[in-house]
């Protein structure tokens, strides 16, 4: 159906059984699960070592998908699949436009958008296109699989409710404005916040908008929800708690003094880390909204934090990634990539793996673990 699919590798022997998530093994879609949290199932201890690099030969800044015995990631040049165990490539499929934002994978399928409005349905062991569908404008958003349904935003200003066995639309939802984030799905619900400065809870099933509240500015972050709120940072500088049943706000934070905080917050048991373009690293109790400590990078932040036990590992424009303690924000390893790093860790099954934009795919795992 594609006039390019490049198999580099043989994957027959790699049946889309493989694909199904495992506790702890998979990280699917861009924050790890459908609500967002950016918090790794497992612990990873650092410091790191070197698993394997590939060289994509094209720009990065996607976050990867891990499922399975396969790494996906965005290119310049479309989606690329990896070998998880070596970072060989298994194929490329070559898209009309960029792809900048995560893959998701399930059931046998990779999910993705490009930068021409295309969003594409692609067999994950092959390449193969399976369904496309066409929005009016370029899809940044990471795309979230739940319950049959695939959901993204476009900057057309809608958000999408496609059936993700044939693509097929079941609803859409239309904003004031562009719809940059990736959409988390808690409860029957999904919530975006877009450049219209609004969050807003809308029903799974129907479409229909529930909650609105306002966090007056620009938002390219994706909110994240936990026990009952969602956590929203906006390129005001501002960091949200807002109540999903009402949209009422619990509390609110200065973060960076008017620097944007494009990077989306991870959230743990009591605990919200948020990185911002001040080249600062935050972490908030989430009941209170007080601040727990700083750290500063060399670089400014928009690679999104991902909190994997008492770790917290994050990329910087300095080109570098950061682990740092959960508790008290101490730097306990930093690994040179040789180029900014916009994407943001994944982690699972005892590695972790982040781009870097010069084009390479990094794999890290714990120095116990040996080198290959």
């Amino acid at each position: 159906m594609r006039r390019v699919v490049t198999v580099l590798i043989s994957v027959a022997c790699l049946a889309p059984a493989v694909l199904a998530a495992r506790q702890g093994a998979d990280w699917p879609s861009f924050r790890g699960d459908p609500a967002q949290t950016g918090l790794a199932r497992a612990p990873l201890s650092a410091p790191l070592a070197a698993r394997w690099t590939h060289e994509a030969g094209a720009g990065v800044e996607s976050t990867a998908a891990l499922v399975g015995r396969y790494v996906f990631v965005g290119t310049s040049e479309g989606l690329l699949a990896l070998r998880r165990d070596k970072g060989a490539r298994l194929w490329l499929f070559e898209t009309r436009g960029r792809v900048p934002g995560a893959p998701a994978a399930r059931d046998g399928r990779v999910f993705v958008g490009d930068e021409r409005g295309i969003f594409y349905a692609l067999n994950a062991a092959t390449g193969e296109e399976l369904w496309r569908f066409e929005a009016d404008e370029r899809i940044i958003s990471s795309p979230i699989v739940v319950d049959g349904r695939v959901l993204f935003g476009s900057y057309d200003g809608f958000l999408y409710c496609l059936s993700a066995a044939d693509g097929e639309l079941i609803w859409k939802l239309e904003t004031d404005q562009p719809v940059h984030c990736s959409p988390a799905v808690f409860d029957g619900s999904v919530a975006i916040a877009g450049c219209d400065g609004i969050l807003r809870v809308i029903d799974l099933e129907t479409g229909e908008q529930r909650v609105e509240a306002d966090v007056g500015g620009y938002t390219a972050a994706t909110p994240v929800y936990r026990d009952g709120s969602l956590y929203v940072a906006t390129f005001e500088g501002l960091l949200f708690r807002i109540r999903a049943q009402d949209g009422a706000t619990v509390w609110q934070a200065d973060v960076s003094e008017g620097d944007a905080l494009y990077a989306s917050p991870a959230v743990s048991a009591g605990r919200v880390v948020v990185a911002g373009r001040d080249r600062t690293v935050r972490c908030f109790d989430a009941e209170r909204g007080e601040e727990l400590w700083k750290f500063t990078a060399r670089g400014s932040i928009d690679s999104s934090p991902v909190i994997a036990g008492d770790v917290v590992y994050v990329g910087s424009d300095d080109g570098s990634l950061y682990a740092l303690s959960l508790g008290e924000g101490r730097q306990l390893w930093r690994r040179p990539l040789g180029s900014p790093v916009l994407a943001s860790p994944a982690v699972a099954g005892g590695m972790l793996v982040i781009s870097s934009q010069d084009g390479e795919v990094h794999c890290f795992v714990p120095e116990e673990a040996g080198r290959e």
